[in-house]
């Protein structure tokens, strides 16, 4: 810059003040490629900068929606056995003890159900935050905009199953059956409280009519879910199809 002016003033005071002009007008012109190459730089920089954390953000989101297919495929897989489960149990209704097996009888007597644990964090992280402006693709924006609320959809349907075990058929279960007739048979130590202990009644937990309607609505309830549950992995793959596509 010294060098600059000490030439400004040459000119000056040799009286060339065309070239003067030229002169500094020339030197305008470095200064604003000087900074448009800075501005040009940091921009870049900008740009890797904000790539970085792009993919970052994708590769979380991939092992978290990965996470979810496996849990969705395993649920789809299972969930048409639970349904047909449900189903046999009712053809028991009628029957009197001696004709349910002992199998048949652990098959009434189980009421558990699988746990889920589908998660959203690196989605909702993503949604919630500045994170989001960051992606680049509209369509991944909206496919990840809308997947929390078919998380919420499957949680939900889910929730709702759980309190049907729970709340209604889960009391009239204990109510009616003992885990005595599930004991093993053969082993003395349980000869006592199998001789006094209370035994089940399958015959009148079978034929309860709100043990009838809770299963009925449980096998409903369990058939929308799979509906769900089909529908929920149909996006998670779309998702992760589309992401594929930024990481690469």
């Amino acid at each position: 810059m010294k060098i600059f002016r000490k030439n400004r003033r040459n000119l000056i005071r040799l009286g060339k003040f065309k070239t003067y002009l030229v002169y500094a007008f020339g030197e305008i012109v470095l200064i604003v490629i000087g900074i448009l190459i800075a501005w040009k730089i940091n921009t870049i920089n900008e740009a890797r900068k904000n790539r970085i954390v792009e993919v970052k953000i994708y590769n979380s989101l991939y092992e978290e929606l990965n996470a979810n297919l496996h849990t969705l495929d395993g649920i789809i897989d299972e969930y048409p056995r639970t349904i047909t489960s449900l189903q046999n149990t009712l053809n028991f209704v009628g029957l009197p003890d001696e004709k349910i097996t002992k199998e048949n009888k652990l098959q009434i007597a189980n009421i558990s159900e699988r746990e889920v644990n589908l998660i959203d964090g690196s989605v909702n992280s993503i949604i919630s935050t500045s994170k989001f402006e960051l992606l680049e693709s509209e369509t991944l924006k909206e496919l990840i905009t809308l997947y929390p609320a078919k998380i919420t959809q499957f949680n939900l349907q889910d929730q709702k199953i759980r309190y049907i075990i729970s709340e209604k058929i889960k009391p009239v279960v204990e109510q009616k059956l003992s885990l005595v007739d599930l004991l093993p048979e053969h082993d003395s130590i349980y000869d006592n409280i199998r001789k006094y202990g209370q035994k089940s009644n399958f015959q009148a937990l079978l034929n309860d009519k709100g043990y009838q309607n809770a299963m009925i609505d449980r096998i409903v309830q369990t058939e929308e879910l799979l509906s769900i549950a089909k529908n929920l992995r149909s996006k998670t793959n779309t998702l992760i199809t589309n992401l594929d596509k930024e990481i690469d």
